[in-house]
């Protein structure tokens, strides 16, 4: 990797590094990436080809928020990474919530994001705090070192997120498990529930059932819906029974 930015670790943010590489994930070719410091890539560029999303889960997600809601307007999303989702949503009004200033200023320098709304802090109080029925569509797409930051997958996340979409919005998680039998994916997709009368688990197919990949969770009021040729890969999975991940003691930051 040829380094072009690296931001230290410290006790408060995850360190992450910005690179080109001329080959991501087996293919050879001309990359940008965003890094975290556990090495897992959070964000890519195709430098031969910046239009083209190089990521399979934002293509899903995108697929899922405007098949379901032809209208689609007004899209919050909690993460902000390179701002891919972004710059490819096509919406009227679509803020983003980033709780590293230093993620939004490597996007804009070394990616190409720019003119996106972006509120730098934590993404559940700057939610909590926009108005209700505002929302056609709510990303959830925030990592740290230990995977999603525990307040973003409790019973009371949720119902906030429900209280901000209107009445055919839709909320899309990107998380990382094991697939059907994983239990932290089994509890995210139990919990949604509480909140969302449809949920639907999608998973990118792996060689091995152990093998970790990215899954897509959606919840709505009404069905959920998609096209299988416009799912970048991923396929519809029932999650096993999980437990609801209540919210015993107050978030607060």
């Amino acid at each position: 990797m040829r380094v072009l930015y690296e931001a230290a670790m410290d006790e408060e943010r995850d360190g992450f590094v910005v690179g080109d590489v001329d080959e991501l994930f087996g293919k050879k070719g001309n990359f940008r990436v965003l890094q975290f410091s556990d090495a897992a890539v959070q964000g890519a560029l195709d430098l031969d080809d910046p239009q083209r999303i190089v990521f399979e889960y934002p293509r899903a997600i995108l697929h899922l928020l405007e098949h379901n809601q032809p209208g689609l307007e007004n899209v919050f999303q909690i993460g902000h990474g390179i701002g891919t989702i972004a710059r490819h949503c096509r919406v009227e009004r679509f803020k983003t919530a980033e709780l590293d200033e230093r993620i939004v200023q490597a996007s804009r320098q070394y990616f190409g994001s720019a003119g996106e709304l972006i509120a730098i802090g934590d993404g559940r109080r700057i939610l909590e705090g926009e108005e209700a029925e505002l929302y056609d569509g709510i990303i959830v797409d925030a990592f740290t070192d230990t995977g999603v930051p525990r307040h973003l997958t409790t019973d009371r996340f949720f119902a906030t997120a429900a209280e901000k979409l209107d009445s055919g919005g839709m909320i899309v998680l990107n998380v990382t498990g094991k697939g059907p039998g994983d239990r932290l994916i089994g509890a995210l997709h139990a919990t949604l529930r509480e909140s969302f009368t449809h949920v639907s688990a999608y998973m990118l197919p792996a060689d091995r059932a152990s093998e970790t990949r990215n899954v897509l969770l959606a919840g709505r009021s009404g069905r959920i819906e998609c096209r299988a040729r416009d799912m970048a890969g991923f396929v519809p999975f029932e999650p096993a029974p999980g437990y609801v991940i209540k919210e015993s003691i107050p978030f607060s930051c």
